[in-house]
Formats: C-alpha cells, sequence, structure tokens
C-alpha cells in the first residue's frame, strides 16, 4: 500500500492486523520521501521484526533524516500482545519540535529535536508507505532464522488510516526532482494546529506507561550502544534507569534478545502497559 499524499507534518495513525504465518521477514511501516529525495530522504519507521512460533513478537522503531542512513536510531521492543488475533492502533507524530511512537494509548518513544542534530531530524516531506519485505539477513533473531516462503503469502491488513498534517501534493510533481522548493511551502495554520493537540503533549499518566512499557520491553536502544556510538547522540535523553539495564552493546544484561523476564502471574484479561494505569 502507498499512499499517494505528501505531508510535511503529520500525525499518522492506523489499525494493523498482521495475518501471516510464522518465519515472515519484516513488515514495515515507513514515512519516507526516497521517491523525491533519492540521496538525501528522510526516513520514520515503525518495523515488526519477523516471528519465531511461540516467541514473543518484536518490532523496532527508528529515524533518518537527510540521508544519514550510516547513523540508525533503532530502538527494538517486545509485544505485549499477539498482532496476529487482533487490530491494534500504530501512530507516528511528526512536529517541528519533536516525534512521538505510540501503541495504541501507550506512547514508547519520544525524540525532541535538538540543535545538535541539524540535517538528522526530518525536515522534509514525507509520503506514507507500507511494505512486507524479505530482511532474512538481520530482521528474525538477528539472521538466525530467514524466510520460510512454504508459509507464503503474508498478508497485513490495514483500517482506519489516518493523515493529519500540511498537504503538500500538489507542490511535488511526480519526476523525482530533487529541486522542488519544499522550503516554500506554507505549512504554518498546520504546524500550529499540530502543536496545540492533544497528541503533541504526553500527559503525566501516558509518561508513566511509556516508562512502565521501556522498563519491560524495550531489549534495544542506540543510545546505550557505546561500542557504535562513543558519544550518544545529541537528541539521546540517558536514563540512569534505563542505562543500568543495558550492555555497552546497547542489548540487556539478561533475558538475551526477546526473552521475558519472570514476574508474578497478572489476570491475562488486564492490559499489561495501560495509559490509563
Amino acid at each position: 500500500m502507498k499512499v499517494f499524499l505528501i505531508y510535511l507534518v503529520n500525525l499518522i495513525s492506523s489499525d494493523l492486523l498482521m495475518i501471516a504465518a510464522f518465519d515472515y521477514s519484516s513488515t514495515n511501516i515507513p514515512t519516507s520521501n526516497g521517491d523525491v529525495f533519492v540521496k538525501n530522504h528522510d526516513e520514520l519507521d515503525i518495523e515488526f521484526l519477523g516471528n519465531v512460533e511461540g516467541k514473543p513478537w518484536r518490532f523496532q522503531t527508528n529515524m533518518y533524516g537527510n540521508g544519514s542512513t550510516n547513523r540508525g536510531r533503532e530502538e527494538r521492543y517486545r509485544l505485549w500482545f499477539d498482532p496476529s488475533k487482533e487490530f491494534h492502533r500504530y501512530s507516528i507524530l511528526w512536529n517541528p519540535t519533536k516525534i512521538i511512537f505510540w501503541v495504541d494509548d501507550v506512547p514508547i518513544r519520544e525524540i525532541i529535536r535538538k540543535e545538535e542534530m541539524k540535517g538528522d531530524y526530518p525536515q522534509k516531506p514525507m509520503s506514507l508507505y507500507a511494505t512486507i519485505w524479505d530482511a532474512s539477513s538481520w530482521a528474525t533473531s538477528g539472521g538466525k532464522f530467514g524466510v520460510d516462503y512454504a508459509f507464503s503469502p503474508f498478508v497485513s491488513e490495514f483500517k482506519d488510516v489516518a493523515l493529519d498534517g500540511c498537504n503538500v501534493s500538489d507542490s511535488f510533481p511526480n519526476n523525482n526532482n530533487n529541486t522542488v522548493g519544499y522550503n516554500y511551502i506554507n505549512c504554518s495554520a498546520s504546524d500550529q494546529d499540530l502543536l496545540a493537540s492533544d497528541y503533541s503533549t504526553i500527559s503525566p499518566k501516558q509518561a508513566a506507561a511509556m516508562r512502565r512499557f521501556r522498563e519491560r520491553y524495550m531489549y534495544y536502544s542506540y543510545c546505550y550502544d557505546i561500542v557504535r556510538y562513543a558519544v550518544p547522540p545529541p537528541e539521546c535523553v540517558i536514563v540512569t534507569a534505563e542505562k543500568d539495564r543495558f550492555k555497552d552493546t546497547g542489548r540487556l544484561k539478561f533475558g538475551g534478545s526477546h526473552r521475558a523476564r519472570k514476574r508474578r502471574k497478572r489476570n491475562r484479561s488486564t492490559p499489561v502497559v495501560s495509559a490509563d494505569q
């Protein structure tokens, strides 16, 4: 699916149901402008990293700006539910000052724009894409398991796809022209609407839900990967309670890459992570 709308400032939201057999590779829900800005594209990603039967589903978020693909900003997580059983909502807020990734009503990651990021912060208009692709070299357990095409076809279903922001489609002819004057597009009205919206601010309850999610389900963060980045990128906020759980490679000190910690039994009808808790 490709939505042929190009937005400069976005709230992108969709309900997604993964209908796929085990051992597929990667489903990606990105915003990108690679078709127009071939050598200096921007990109925001929510990517499901394949699944092995009986193991928790895993996914990652990522950000690129101005073609900075050699500076990946991945965070990886386990899901607290099976996305193939029912629809869940996945959302990305992107405005001039911050980026927030959401799963249902829970914010899972916030990136505050810093001046030191320069072009690494996405600033050019992007389109919404959804893809299923073979990322066997890295996506499923670090490349340990390849795609088994005997389980094909692999399917994802979407509903209630919503984009809110500055529609600049008319300013971008379909000619892959990198010289379009996107800097002259006036999106000030939509900027103000989004900046004033409820979903541009994380409430105290939502912040607590995000902290719980990251404590329980995040198993890799580039901000704590000092082997990869001796100096964390400028947008990184080092949280001591988080940092103490990770090795110098940015991976957990315990439990492996996708194993859950042992916890007390919970009532399965009660959501593990919710902004209402």
